[in-house]
């Protein structure tokens, strides 16, 4: 897939961690009922793989669904095996290198200016800043687009709705967002709770993207 151009499009990736593999799978479900377009399971979720591979089943092979929290080179290959299409990584490590191995897209975690270009010369597809909002939230991103302006950031971290707007106004290429999108749906939550803070974000994203 082609990653970078998703994010520039849907300017939204959805992260799923649950402690109820029955549920993670419901809330993967949901966000895809509700339009969001890139998901990834975190594999320090509850029977994670089978999670993805469970979710690849229902979806197809033509919808995007990522692995996220992968960190080492089995942690890449197990997702690749279990049918992700794209890892995502809390930092560098084995695991960037072995996704470009298995011509895998992938958004790689990075805090600084030195990750950024480190990740990029590793090959990294585009740029988790993780945890944003320790590193300066929305005037954070600001700032990198001076030395980085073409650079596909995705700020990671305590991203609400207004947050959302604020980075993307700032200039990240899109936003990765957890537990203000998905609640306690992927522990059992409510599903209807789901689809209402699914609507408000792609909503959200929508008005920052005009």
């Amino acid at each position: 897939m082609e990653l970078q151009a998703a994010l520039a499009i849907h300017r939204l990736v959805a992260i799923v961690r649950g402690s109820d593999a029955d549920a993670a799978l419901d809330t993967v479900l949901t966000l895809a009922e509700e339009g969001v377009e890139l998901i990834e399971v975190s594999l320090t979720g509850a029977d994670a793989l089978t999670v993805i591979a469970r979710a690849r089943a229902s979806l197809g092979d033509a919808r995007p669904l990522g692995a996220g929290t992968v960190l080492t080179a089995d942690d890449a290959r197990a997702a690749s095996d279990a049918g992700a299409d794209f890892l995502v990584t809390p930092a560098l490590g084995e695991a960037v290198g072995t996704a470009r191995e298995l011509e895998l897209p992938v958004l790689a975690g990075v805090f600084t200016p030195t990750e950024i270009v480190a990740a990029r010369s590793l090959g990294a597809t585009a740029l988790k800043v993780f945890p944003a909002a320790q590193a300066g939230g929305p005037a954070y991103i600001k700032a990198l687009r001076g030395p980085f302006p073409h650079a596909p950031l995705v700020p990671v971290g305590g991203v609400d709705e207004e947050a959302a707007r604020a980075y993307l106004a700032a200039g990240a290429t899109a936003v990765g967002v957890g537990s203000p999108l998905i609640g306690d749906a992927a522990d059992g939550g409510s599903l209807t709770a789901l689809r209402t803070r699914a609507r408000a974000f792609t909503a959200a994203v929508r008005e920052a993207t005009r």
